[in-house]
Order: C-alpha cells, then structure tokens, then sequence
C-alpha cells in the first residue's frame, strides 16, 4: 500500500533532495568524496593523473562539481551527463537507484562508495590564476600561420600564459614544447577572473575554463550594428573571420545551443545569423540544432579541403584564401546560394 501511494507521487528535483543529499548523491554517482580541495577527474568523467576537479556550493547554495577540462554542473546534470539521458530521465535514474520510487524497467546502479557524511561548507568557486608573459616569436608565428596577428590577440584579450594556478595550489608552467594561451573573459560576481586556458599542442582535453557553458565569445567585442553574424566554432575561427572583416561570436562548444536571449540580442544588431561549425559530426548535428531552433543557414566548408576556416587558411595560399573570402561574401549577400567551390549551405 505504501509503495501504491509512493509510485504516484511525482518525480521532482525537490523530492530526491527531500530524501538524500545533493553530497550524497553525487558520491553515489562519481565514486569520490565531496570536500574542499582539488582531486584527479573521476574515472568515470576522464583519466587524469592531474587534480583538475573540486566541489563548491553556488550562490545558491547548490554543490557544483567544476572539471577545469571538462563537465561541471550540479548532480542532475553530471548525472544526465553519465547516463547520456535527459534531466527528466536523469530524474527518474536516481529516485530508481535510491528506492525513492521504484521503475521497473530501469536498471540499477550500484554506489562506487559508501557514502562519507560529509556536508560541503565551502562556497569557494573553481578559481583559475595565471601568470601572464609576453608572447615569443614562435607563439606569434604560431598565431600567424592561422591568420591571426599580434593586433588582433590583443583585441581579444588573449594572452600568453607563462604559469596556471587552480584554486591556489600551482598546476603547471608553459614549455616551448607546450604553450598555453589564455582568452580572458573579464570577471565572474564575486571579483575572480574568468580563463579559458588553451594548450593547441595537447591531443586531448586541450581547455582548462572556469567560464560558464553560457559565455560567448566574441560578445564584448561587437560595438556596432552590422548585416550579418556567423556563429562559429572556436575564438581560433572568430579571429581569422575577424581579420577579413566578419562579425561572428562562438559558443565555448559546438554542443551547446546559445540561448534564446543571446540569440534575440544578437537578432538586434544584424539582420542575419549564419551558423558555420566544422564539417565533422559534432558540428553538423548541432548546426541541424540551431537550423530548428532557430531557422539559421548552416555553412560548411567541402570536406576534401579542410575541417574548419583556420584550417583552411593554413593549408592554402593567400590568393586562393581570398577567392574563399569571396565566396563567403557572396554567401551572406545571397540567401539562394547552397554551393560554391569551397562551401556547401543549407
């Protein structure tokens, strides 16, 4: 009879909290116990030899676990995250997990530890601080190969990175083998400063970020009205466009769809919004995002030349890279066009 009365009760992110700790929970979930301080990324996130991860309570009050290279959100989210799943979905797992209320067809997960007792206490956000040095001739060749000058770094408030600390304690120093560079976003509400750290020579999780999944980048740079505003891939891409005078803003990932705010802001200033992510899988299934979401023309770059704009740029010379600018001119000024030499558009 009381599992009657429970079944009906509906699944909320305040019942399971009712329940159980958001502390808890993520234990549960992640295998690691929540407290101050840094930690390697939990298997089940990434493999890392270097603590890159830690727990903090949000201005409101919510346990966040922030991966510098990675994932960070509340349990909700790093379990919707794990299980690839829904927030609904992820909502249902965890009261299934926790006999909250039992779903038949759903599997159970095991705990990957018992859990500690410990309550977070600390309201500490992930805090990067860099150590800023001035940029080598190699690094400035570096940036030139993809079009970028030391003009336009600068506009963009990137930086040459000589040394990172996380939350205090040191992390690592730049090599010539290894130069980091950041792209400073200002400050966060309560004074700290906003990196996204880039290392172009690492082969996987190339960012360290404190920054939201919300920041966009590029925004703070558009100071006046235009015709027309690409939204790209990366601030490599943004800066190359901008060096042949395109407006365009770029998402911290493909994978993240820019808010209806954001879009309606930037609906304000230009009378068209293009969509031009790579022509790889990530990028054309987000692109089909926005071409739903928002009904944006999608633009990629033919595959047999190259994967991205600033790759392209680097693997062609400058009198063909301007019959590419060309084409995108004649893109934008031309909403019939699907085809060039270099692009396909829908």
């Amino acid at each position: 009879m009381e599992f009657n009365l429970e079944i009906t009760q509906k699944i909320t992110k305040e019942l399971l909290l009712s329940k159980h700790s958001e502390e808890e929970y993520f234990e549960y979930y992640l295998g690691v116990p929540v407290k101050k301080g840094l930690f390697c990324s939990p298997p089940l996130i990434r493999r890392d030899n270097k603590p890159t991860c830690s727990f903090y309570k949000n201005k409101n009050g919510s346990v966040i676990f922030k991966d510098f290279a990675g994932i960070s959100g509340d349990v909700f989210t790093i379990v919707m995250y794990l299980f690839q799943c829904s927030y609904y979905q992820a909502l249902r797992i965890i009261a299934n997990d926790f006999n909250i209320i039992t779903i038949d067809k759903l599997e159970k997960h095991q705990s990957l530890i018992p859990y500690s007792g410990n309550i977070l206490k600390t309201t500490e956000k992930a805090n990067i601080q860099v150590e800023i040095k001035e940029f080598s001739d190699k690094e400035l060749i570096y940036w030139k190969n993809y079009g970028i000058s030391k003009l336009t770094l600068e506009k963009f408030k990137v930086y040459s990175i000589k040394s990172v600390f996380l939350n205090g304690i040191y992390h690592t120093s730049s090599t010539e083998q290894v130069p980091i560079y950041g792209y400073y976003g200002g400050e966060s509400s309560v004074d700290e400063e906003l990196w996204r750290l880039y290392f172009p020579t690492k082969r996987t999780y190339r960012f360290l970020s404190n920054w939201s999944s919300s920041m966009l980048q590029g925004m703070k740079q558009i100071t006046k009205f235009g015709e027309s505003c690409i939204i790209i891939k990366s601030m490599k891409d943004l800066m190359l466009l901008d060096e042949f005078g395109f407006t365009s803003v770029a998402p911290t990932s493909e994978n993240i769809l820019i808010t209806p705010l954001q879009f309606k802001k930037l609906s304000s200033k230009f009378n068209q919004i293009l969509i031009f992510f790579d022509n790889d899988r990530a990028g054309v299934l987000c692109s089909h995002k926005y071409k739903k979401e928002y009904n944006c023309r999608c633009i990629f770059i033919k595959r047999k030349y190259a994967k991205d704009i600033s790759d392209l740029y680097k693997s062609i010379s400058n009198v063909q890279f301007w019959m590419v600018i060309d084409e995108l001119n004649l893109i934008l000024s031309d909403n019939s066009i699907t085809n060039t030499k270099h692009f396909y558009i829908f």
